[in-house]
């Protein structure tokens, strides 16, 4: 009788190991699944039913600072009225309201807000050529100064900013001044009114924005 090959009881052996230690790193692996998921449930059960932080539909009194990419400061209302939002209101800030979910009063933090969560990118389709006719037939326009526009479409107000003035024509800019640009924001709320904004969320009632009722200074930008 031929004596068992120590070479294939080895390999075996082997093969068993590799097999063990798969099975440990599998249960491993799901063990560290439902921990992080367990986490991220009791974060988001904390966050939706504690009463005292920042939820969406609710009205806000923020303090801000508002920085370029530079640094350079454009606006700032700490040393006076704290301005109302309405925390996930499509129409305002995305970046901003996403900072605010989850803040409580007096609580204070610095974000980073990328264009596409600010004001959207730099479109050059928003550069438009216009015929001096009608209304702004007889407008004095100067170039690199802001002009109030109403929008036929929606009759929403905004200001273009002056490009080139002929007899016959005038080209503008209706890109906000500070699309394509990342924003630094520090915010601090300052008040907090549970649920108060959801009745108005996406409604005509909420047609001032963030976006028109911060302070932009047009020297600063």
């Amino acid at each position: 009788m031929s004596k068992p090959d120590k070479t294939e009881k080895k390999t075996s052996k082997e093969k068993e190991d590799e097999k063990t230690a798969a099975q440990n790193r599998n249960y491993i692996l799901i063990a560290a699944g439902v921990i992080v998921f367990v986490a991220i449930a009791v974060t988001l059960l904390f966050t939706m039913f504690n009463p005292g932080v920042a939820m969406e539909g609710d009205n806000v009194s923020i303090y801000y600072t508002l920085m370029n990419q530079n640094g350079t400061v454009i606006s700032t209302n700490f040393n006076s009225t704290p301005l109302e939002i309405t925390v996930g209101d499509p129409e305002s800030i995305k970046g901003l309201s996403d900072a605010i979910t989850g803040m409580g009063v007096n609580q204070k933090k610095t974000v980073i807000i990328p264009y596409d969560q600010a004001y959207g990118p730099y479109r050059n389709d928003l550069i438009r050529v216009v015929n001096r006719t009608g209304l702004i037939a007889n407008t004095s326009f100067i170039e690199g100064s802001y002009f109030t526009i109403q929008r036929k479409t929606d009759s929403a107000i905004s200001m273009v900013r002056i490009l080139n003035v002929t007899p016959s024509t005038v080209t503008w800019d209706e890109n906000h001044p500070l699309a394509g640009q990342n924003l630094t924001f520090t915010v601090q709320v300052a008040s907090l009114n549970k649920g108060a904004g959801a009745k108005v969320m996406g409604t005509n009632a909420s047609k001032t924005t963030l976006a028109d009722t911060l302070p932009v200074p047009l020297d600063k930008l």
